[in-house]
Formats: C-alpha cells, sequence, structure tokens
C-alpha cells in the first residue's frame, strides 16, 4: 500500500447487540442439545443421543466464531480490519458491531496528541550552536496510511518532529539586527507556520 492510498469504511457492519442475543440462544441451544441427548441416552436411543452429542462441539465452534466477531469501537477510536492479508476498511464510528470473525483488527487512535520534543543541540544558519525543541499537536487523518506506510506512526511523529526541527534551525540566524530579516528568537510567528508546513508535508505519508 502506498502513501497514496486512502482509508475506506468497513462495508455493511452488522449490529453487534443481534449477534451477542444470537450467540446466547446458541449457548442455550447447546445445553439443551446436551440435555436432550443424555435423556435420549437414559431411554435406550443411543444412536440419535450420539447424534445430538456429537453436534455440540460444531454449536461452540460458531460460538465462537460469533463471539470473535464482535467488537467495540470507543468514541475517538478506530479499528482498522484486515482479513487474510488484505485491508477490508476501518471503523470510525463508535459503537458495538460485527465483523467477520477471521479479520484482525487493529486500533487506530483518532485522538489528538501532544508530543514534547527533547531540546536538540544544532547549529543556526551562522553556525552558532543553539538549542531547540518544540510541542506539536497531532491526530491521525487517515487510519489506512497510519497503519500500513509506516511501522510505527507515533515513532515516525517523534522521528519527523526532530529532523524538522534540526532542518528549519539550519535555515535562519538565532538572532539578528536586521528587523525584516527572519530569526529564530524574534519571528516566532513566521518560523512557527514554517516548521507546521514542513511537519504536514512530512507526516503527510503516515495519514497525519
Amino acid at each position: 500500500m502506498t502513501s497514496s492510498s486512502l482509508e475506506r469504511n468497513y462495508p455493511n457492519p452488522g449490529s453487534g447487540i443481534a449477534f451477542l442475543l444470537l450467540a446466547i440462544l446458541q449457548v442455550l441451544a447447546a445445553i439443551g442439545t446436551v440435555v436432550l441427548g443424555v435423556q435420549r441416552g437414559k431411554a435406550g436411543d443411543t444412536g440419535t443421543a450420539i447424534a445430538l452429542l456429537v453436534s455440540v462441539p460444531v454449536q461452540i465452534a460458531l460460538l465462537v466464531l460469533v463471539l470473535r466477531g464482535l467488537v467495540i469501537v470507543n468514541p475517538n477510536q478506530s479499528k482498522v480490519a484486515i482479513l487474510f492479508g488484505k485491508y477490508k476498511g476501518t471503523l470510525r464510528d463508535d459503537g458495538f458491531f460485527f465483523i467477520n470473525p477471521f479479520a484482525i483488527r487493529r486500533e487506530i487512535s483518532l485522538r489528538a496528541h501532544n508530543f514534547n520534543s527533547e531540546h536538540l543541540k544544532v547549529n543556526d544558519l551562522r553556525g552558532n550552536p543553539i538549542e531547540i525543541g518544540a510541542v506539536v499537536v497531532w491526530r491521525v487523518r487517515d487510519t489506512a496510511q497510519a497503519a500500513f506506510d509506516v511501522e510505527d506512526h507515533m515513532s515516525y511523529v517523534e522521528v519527523q518532529t526532530e529532523s524538522a526541527l534540526r532542518h528549519l534551525a539550519s535555515l535562519h540566524p538565532y538572532d539578528t539586527p536586521h528587523d525584516n530579516e527572519t530569526s529564530l528568537r524574534g519571528s516566532g510567528d513566521s518560523v512557527n507556520e514554517e516548521l507546521q508546513g514542513e511537519l504536514e508535508q512530512r507526516l503527510a505519508r503516515a495519514g497525519i
């Protein structure tokens, strides 16, 4: 999957409540089958008893599949579904759903995150050693890119932020006697806009 890929909604997830009720009915059916099988065995109907008891593992297997397909999505969270190595879609809406029980789910947070970078020792445009840091507020825009286009999207934010800071520091002097020249100390708004633009470009690959 390339950086141009965009997320898509998981197609037609089922109602979690409906399938939970189905699971409860399956439990009751399995218990009833065991009871009936024992009763038929005591009555001497061995063939029917064996057939009923043999069907119980099948009912249990179906119950496990139903329970495996249930998914809870909390507010501002998402679940990325992968089926046999293929991306099937993302559940963004909060609620209780049923999806393919064989699908692997990966949780991606949609909440805003803060990253407070370490103070980096770098050189400014004139070669002067300085310390620079930043607080970056970010959130996932595209869950498919965050899940598949980078190894770890949270670590990716940290590395790219530090790289952007180093690059930004090398473009401007820390201070300057000229009011019309951008400096790291005296042109805070301009420097912030430059950093934001560079971060948006760098983090777009991860859907951030």
